[in-house]
């Protein structure tokens, strides 16, 4: 299912990327009329730079966590968190929800091999909130639903309830068609694994 909903948040990438695409084209005619050729030429040169700088984030934070994931392997745990850092500054540019989760993946696997396992989860906790709200606010009901599942990884349940809540409300106001039956998938899951815990603690 996580592949699913990765699937379908790259789709929600892409399609945001095509009407913004249709919305310039339609909108430099009213531009050039209107205000002429000089500011249309500021005004594009502001969209498309505002693109450009949209692709580099994404891809600044996604080489630097590799070279946290190679510092790691190296076992250079103090340069990977120097590196970590950078990487997590470059997913907070990115304004999207994507990088931030994996920056808190990254930084939880590192405190479990480096022996602070304790104080990553702290720090990825605050990393999948801020992931949570960016993908509210995007309205993707895969950033929510994977956040979710992050922090039902961490046994916040209560915030994995909250989780359920927003996407609802997600859910409903998106024009997938699929995403009443994503959201039902995750919350019968998620019910089952709830169950479970609530079993094993009365387990004498």
């Amino acid at each position: 299912m996580v592949s699913a909903l990765r699937y379908e948040a790259r789709m929600e990438d892409v399609m945001k990327e095509v009407w913004s695409s249709r919305w310039l084209c339609l909108f430099i005619p009213a531009i050039v009329s209107t205000l002429g050729p000089m500011v249309l030429a500021a005004s594009v040169k502001d969209v498309l730079a505002d693109h450009a700088i949209g692709t580099d984030t994404q891809l600044a934070w996604q080489a630097r966590l590799l070279k946290v994931e190679q510092a790691m392997a190296r076992g250079d745990f103090t340069g990977a968190e120097a590196l970590w850092r950078e990487a997590y500054a470059a997913a907070l540019k990115s304004r999207h929800w994507e990088g931030v989760i994996a920056a808190g993946d990254t930084y939880r696997a590192l405190g479990a091999r480096a022996g602070f396992r304790a104080t990553s989860v702290a720090k990825a906790r605050q990393a999948y909130l801020t992931a949570l709200f960016r993908a509210r606010s995007e309205g993707s009901l895969a950033g929510v639903l994977i956040t979710a599942e992050r922090f039902a990884e961490l046994g916040d349940r209560e915030v994995v309830e909250q989780c359920i809540r927003m996407a609802q409300k997600v859910a409903a106001q998106s024009r997938d068609p699929y995403a009443q039956e994503h959201l039902r998938a995750f919350t019968e899951r998620w019910a089952a694994s709830a169950q479970g815990i609530e079993d094993q603690e009365l387990t004498p």
